[in-house]
């Protein structure tokens, strides 16, 4: 008897190497009563088969589980749509470094059944949402799983922002840019720019600098329930990027407002799954120079 009645398998859009381990794991899932569904694009990938095919919208009304093959990217597109939703995510790995995509094509199988089983963990990860306001108007709310960027565009000057947190100025930035990041989003972009990496299921948000004029403008973490106002000053090509998934163009006075979001994201994982083995393995950390 499977825990979750109605799954939903999700690949790697424009990836048709996707097909063989999708379909072995909906044929496995339909043996144990499991009703299966594809999401649009993916059943495009995978050509003729005997599954329901529903929108993303449709899959987060229905199903109680959605199973993601592709890389991060691939779950953080699918985890901003689906966290409305509450549908619990699990992500196998055909990407690179694979951070929340931690099952293998090779043993999804048995992990899978695992967790229909019962025998897992969950993994409740912060959403990030965003208020843009351009020209003095609020334009519209946008998610990001991982982080909001703020960057100087191609023309390479430096731009200059206000920061303000609850209400409260914290400081001018002269920089590259600034990346306000979730814990999830601690070990991507932020990372790479001198950030500290936070334990997924912290309540708090990093703001990190990206090549500060002034080298004690330093990377500081605030509270999960924290308001960040970012103003643009000097803002040459300026841009604002949202998981890399949407950006907008930013002028002087254009304001971008971040919180947490209401609905957090929920992952499974196998039991006995280790954070910390998995930045060990996927950091390098423990090979002999």
């Amino acid at each position: 008897m499977s825990l979750f009645k109605s799954v939903a398998l999700i690949g790697k859009y424009k990836s048709p190497e996707i097909a063989e381990p999708l379909l072995r794991l909906a044929a496995f899932l339909s043996r144990r009563g499991v009703s299966v569904r594809l999401d649009t694009y993916t059943a495009e990938q995978i050509g003729h088969n005997d599954y329901v095919v529903s929108s993303l919208e449709e899959i987060g009304a229905s199903c109680d589980l959605a199973v993601v093959i592709g890389g991060d990217g691939t779950m953080l597109n699918i985890a901003r749509m689906l966290a409305p939703h509450d549908v619990a995510l699990v992500g196998v790995n055909q990407g690179r470094l694979g951070f929340l995509t931690d099952l293998s094509t090779e043993t999804m199988i048995e992990s899978i059944g695992s967790i229909l089983d019962g025998n897992f963990v969950t993994d409740s990860r912060m959403l990030l949402e965003s208020d843009v306001h351009l020209h003095g108007e609020p334009l519209r709310k946008v998610l990001a799983f991982n982080d909001v960027s703020v960057n100087k565009g191609a023309d390479g000057s430096l731009i200059e922002l206000e920061v303000h947190i609850d209400g409260r100025f914290l400081y001018n930035l002269r920089s590259d840019g600034l990346i306000v990041a979730s814990p999830t989003g601690s070990t991507a972009y932020a990372l790479s720019s001198g950030g500290p990496i936070l334990y997924p299921s912290l309540s708090c948000i990093a703001l990190v600098p990206v090549s500060p004029h002034t080298l004690s403008n330093r990377p500081i973490i605030v509270s999960g329930d924290a308001k960040i106002e970012i103003t643009m000053h000097k803002s040459v090509d300026a841009r604002v990027h949202f998981d890399s998934h949407s950006r907008f163009e930013l002028g002087e006075g254009d304001r971008i407002v971040v919180r947490c979001c209401s609905h957090p994201i929920r992952l499974l994982h196998p039991e006995g799954h280790d954070y910390y083995h998995m930045l060990r393995e996927k950091l390098h950390w423990s090979e002999t120079l």
